[in-house]
């Protein structure tokens, strides 16, 4: 019998996984008045009726596709550890959200698009274990700075302004690409990126 549930919830988390996969491209074309669960079965391939098997409307889609996506976060960027040091650390975790600016833009302009909207679905979140999870990461840099490891910052601000440069290259691509001059950013112009933001960053909170 665990044989046998663990299968079932192995097909369940691919099946979810398709359907993310397809009501992100949704949301992002459409945003999230103008998604269609018709469509987004189209792009899946797969019956309507499957979609919801697992979600009872468009909108518990929408907040389990954003629940979604702050797992993988916080499970991918949990980089920040004194024993570290700043310069692993801060550095591991800009290429970390560099990297997801370049092979999942679409998670990241949902996130923006909600919270640009006033946040109705993640308000909570954002209150609750957000801040916990938040003030974590501020301790993190403030030991670094007590310990003389780097120069005295706001470690709020250090974090926003991380958050804000990587996430650019998702949120507004069309704008980079324009200006750059390009049709798409290669694997090449986001290295640049990294190695960029990582000097920028490092140099300016006094890290050698």
């Amino acid at each position: 019998m665990a044989k046998v549930k663990a299968s079932e919830g192995n097909i369940r988390q691919k099946n979810k996984a398709v359907i993310f996969d397809a009501a992100k491209k949704e949301f992002v074309t459409y945003g999230f008045k103008g998604a269609s669960i018709k469509r987004i079965a189209e792009r899946a391939n797969i019956a309507r009726a499957n979609i919801h098997y697992y979600f009872e409307d468009k909108t518990d889609l929408y907040r389990q596709l954003l629940s979604n996506i702050i797992e993988v976060w916080n499970r991918d960027y949990d980089t920040l550890s004194v024993d570290k040091g700043p310069k692993q650390a801060l550095s591991t975790y800009i290429r970390a959200k560099v990297m997801h600016s370049k092979d999942d833009p679409d998670s990241s302009r949902i996130f923006a698009s909600e919270l640009i909207h006033g946040a109705p679905v993640l308000n909570d979140y954002l209150y609750g274990d957000f801040k916990d999870w938040l003030q974590s990461q501020v301790s993190v840099i403030d030991t670094w700075i007590e310990q003389g490891l780097m120069d005295k910052v706001n470690s709020h601000h250090l974090l926003f302004l991380i958050w804000s440069s990587t996430q650019h290259y998702a949120d507004f691509n069309v704008q980079v690409v324009a200006a750059l001059n390009k049709q798409t950013m290669s694997d090449d112009d986001f290295e640049d990126v990294v190695t960029f933001l990582t000097q920028l960053i490092l140099k300016g909170c006094g890290i050698q």
